[in-house]
């Protein structure tokens, strides 16, 4: 049974949704209930073991130097094509880091740690199932909990994707061939890198999910959302 050995952390964006608050303050950087968002994440992977972890800035990167010092084990790997392309850019910036490896965004909140342990059997998104309307990303599966197919606009049924995901070695190179090709070659730079396992090369790889409950992540997309979580923001 492989086991994770490092997280790639995605955290270049510029959360405009989020403004005012991510005029001065990348998104992952918002404090939510007294904590950013990313320190929920980084705190949540340390407490599986996972101390190798690359965070790939982009959006106000100098603000996040400090984690350097507090978090022993973590890089900052910088995305200069932040500004031009879609999250593409920023996994293939870190592809070299691909190994048996979680890959998850930086501005979101890790309620139940116990989701990143470092044991799995295959390479895998987080879902949590639904049986009412999502306009996310929506996983259908089969009887083995196979991913079958995925509805990018949404669904009322089947498994809500969330932005976690689990890599094993070999998945992983074909992942890293990809991106080289999609990013270099096919000039693909306004997909997300999540396209390419879950769209353009789908058949290239056997993705199932990891089940989760719908509030063991919680991702934050607008002020309005925020407010609810956190009262300090009204």
């Amino acid at each position: 049974m492989p086991k994770i050995d490092n997280a790639i952390i995605m955290a270049a964006g510029f959360g405009t949704r989020m403004r005012p608050l991510t005029y001065d303050t990348p998104k992952p950087l918002i404090k939510v209930n007294g904590k950013p968002m990313i320190e929920s994440v980084i705190d949540s992977l340390h407490e599986n073991d996972i101390n190798d972890i690359t965070v790939v800035v982009g959006y106000l990167a100098e603000k996040f130097g400090y984690l350097v010092k507090k978090y022993k084990g973590l890089k900052i790997l910088n995305n200069p094509y932040f500004d031009k392309y879609n999250n593409i850019s920023s996994l293939y910036v870190a592809r070299n880091s691909l190994k048996n490896t979680v890959i998850l965004d930086g501005d979101q909140i890790i309620n139940s740690p116990s989701i990143l342990n470092r044991n799995f059997n295959c390479s895998c998104y987080a879902g949590s199932k639904i049986d009412k309307w999502s306009d996310e990303w929506v996983m259908h599966i089969d009887n083995d909990g196979v991913v079958k197919s995925c509805d990018r606009a949404g669904a009322s049924h089947g498994w809500r994707l969330y932005s976690l995901s689990k890599w094993t070695e070999e998945d992983s190179e074909k992942l890293k061939k990809y991106l080289e090709l999609e990013f270099e070659k096919n000039n693909q730079h306004d997909i997300y890198w999540d396209d390419i396992a879950m769209f353009k090369h789908f058949d290239d790889f056997t993705l199932k999910i990891q089940p989760i409950e719908n509030n063991d992540i919680i991702e934050i997309d607008s002020i309005e959302q925020l407010k609810k979580i956190d009262v300090s923001y009204r």
